[in-house]
């Protein structure tokens, strides 16, 4: 498998992300300035819910550029163990540790991009292909890392 083009599909899809938060977090602060109205109350109350709205907006938006600059740090070397870059193939499935967008299709072969936080790489951090590790009481094998 090509990790290159893993890689290159994974940093497309958090680029998308980062322009998609721009430009929500852009028409939200646009929509806040104009529900300027008499109303008193109530109008301070949606000014108050357009802000928080806009404060969630800007923590997804910075937790999408920490997950752009995790990616700038990841080759596609081989790699002889699980780690951050690593392909890696059990007996119930092909996950690329990286940053989690879901799971990305190339040629024909579902891959999970998973996150190294995730309780899934923390129980196979560090372990070789042959190497077996459990998560959730289910016993799982390493067949492959690339």
């Amino acid at each position: 498998m090509n990790k290159q083009q893993i890689l290159d599909t994974i940093k497309i899809k958090v680029a998308e992300k980062v322009n998609n938060f721009e430009n929500l977090i852009q028409e939200t602060r646009a929509s806040n300035n104009d529900t300027k109205s008499s109303m008193g109350d109530k109008y301070e109350t949606g000014r108050e819910m357009l802000q928080q709205e806009i404060n969630n907006l800007q923590r997804q938006f910075n937790e999408t550029l920490n997950q752009q600059v995790l990616l700038q740090k990841i080759t596609s070397e081989p790699s002889l163990k699980v780690q951050n870059g690593a392909l890696v193939k059990t007996d119930r499935g092909v996950f690329y540790v990286s940053v989690s967008v879901g799971e990305i299709i190339l040629e024909k072969q579902k891959i999970m991009t998973v996150s190294a936080e995730s309780p899934l790489i923390k129980a196979m951090l560090g372990k070789k292909a042959g190497e077996t590790f459990v998560i959730n009481n289910i016993q799982q094998t390493i067949e492959k890392i690339w």
